[in-house]
């Protein structure tokens, strides 16, 4: 497959997905994975900084979803609420790929470096939910603590729904987690 047919982006996800099961991630190198995407490292590079973004793709697009659905939000809706709907539109652009995301998160777990990549993510939306809280009028702690709150939900349900059977969808285990924060 030459360098030239559309679709190199998604090519190269996949074949760093494959690679990274099959072989490990520290022992994948770019080369490999341009080889098995059927481009060169060069097309490689045009697309991902090193092969830890493979991993990371879209996490721009996807904080930019939590930003502008909080507009969209009825201006009554709690801080809480306001997050959780934010979420909602994250999870339905993360979509029910059970299988791929628990192989993501399977690579993810096992290396610090990406571990420590994927915490940083999750900060990033915290910090963008809380200042689009405090656009939206909520003070301080109030737009921190629900932005926070709502992140930590997100990732306790990520997790459950990775590590488990897949038998329910990613908002339904987030719903499900929103549903047993407790009450102070």
């Amino acid at each position: 497959m030459g360098r030239w047919q559309p679709g190199a982006s998604g090519r190269l996800g996949q074949a760093a997905m494959e690679l990274y099961f099959e072989r490990g991630y520290d022992q994948t190198t770019v080369a490999e994975i341009a080889q098995r995407a059927g481009v060169t490292s060069r097309t490689f590079f045009r697309y991902f900084v090193d092969k830890r973004e493979v991993l990371f793709a879209g996490t721009d697009a996807v904080r930019e979803r939590l930003v502008a659905t909080l507009d969209t939000v009825p201006p009554d809706t709690t801080p809480l609420g306001t997050v959780r709907a934010a979420l909602d539109a994250v999870v339905a652009l993360i979509g029910d790929d059970h299988d791929h995301s628990r192989r993501r998160q399977q690579i993810i777990t096992t290396h610090a470096e990406l571990r420590e990549r994927e915490l940083a993510k999750l900060a990033a939306w915290s910090r963008a939910l809380a200042d689009g809280l405090r656009q939206r009028g909520v003070d301080e702690p109030a737009a921190s603590l629900a932005a926070e709150v709502g992140v930590a939900v997100f990732r306790v349900a990520f997790e459950q729904w990775t590590t488990g059977p897949g038998d329910r969808s990613l908002v339904e285990v987030m719903h499900d987690s929103f549903g047993r924060i407790p009450t102070a």
